[in-house]
């Protein structure tokens, strides 16, 4: 390997050093203070780097969020996208009340950064539209596994299946953000139980 390529690879493993760092400075400073009061000259300090490096990597505290948004919203994706392919009504039942669960425990497994992640979606326009996104690609999964139900003959046909996607994505965020905000008195397996027997008794044939 030449000097050259050295010094590139070495400048590239100091710069993801750095957007790490941020990163990690990032999480730190939310949780501690909030979206709202929380600076991007308190997330640069904590990180202990420049601010003309900092810049390179993120233009605000803003943008350093939405990457905060897609890193943890990994875990929820994995969850959505479990393998979906039942062969019977139980089948389908058992597989849909554990992604419910699943998403709603990561949900409080990662609550002070979702507390956050809620204020700023209040508040920023940037991260409006990010949740808008990552919703879309929740009600998109839901909408394929719906379907497919459908085309074999579980669910029944006379709905749509884009809508019953959103109706069902929608009372899951809501019990999601309740949980994070601990305005939930009741247990994640309550919840689960109740929203799963009520979503499919409504769409799956008996």
């Amino acid at each position: 390997m030449s000097k050259t390529t050295d010094h590139i690879d070495g400048r590239n493993l100091r710069s993801i050093n750095t957007r790490k760092k941020l990163l990690e400075a990032g999480h730190d400073i939310f949780v501690e203070y909030g979206f709202q009061k929380a600076t991007i000259t308190q997330i640069i300090k904590r990180a202990k780097t420049g601010y003309g490096t900092a810049y390179i990597h993120f233009t605000g505290k803003d943008e350093l969020l939405i990457v905060l948004m897609e890193d943890v919203m990994k875990r929820f994706y994995e969850i959505a996208e479990m393998h979906f392919e039942p062969a019977s009504k139980e089948e389908a039942i058992a597989m849909i009340t554990n992604q419910a669960r699943l998403f709603l425990e990561n949900a409080i497994e990662e609550q002070a950064i979702m507390k956050v992640f809620a204020e700023a979606i209040r508040f920023s326009d940037i991260a409006h539209q990010k949740w808008n996104e990552i919703r879309e690609r929740f009600i998109e999964k839901i909408s394929n596994d719906v379907a497919y139900s459908q085309e074999k003959g579980l669910a029944r046909k006379d709905l749509n299946h884009d809508l019953v996607a959103r109706n069902w994505f929608a009372l899951n965020e809501t019990h999601l953000w309740d949980l994070v905000n601990n305005s939930n008195k009741h247990s994640v397996q309550e919840i689960v139980r109740n929203i799963t027997t009520l979503y499919t008794s409504a769409l799956y044939l008996s």
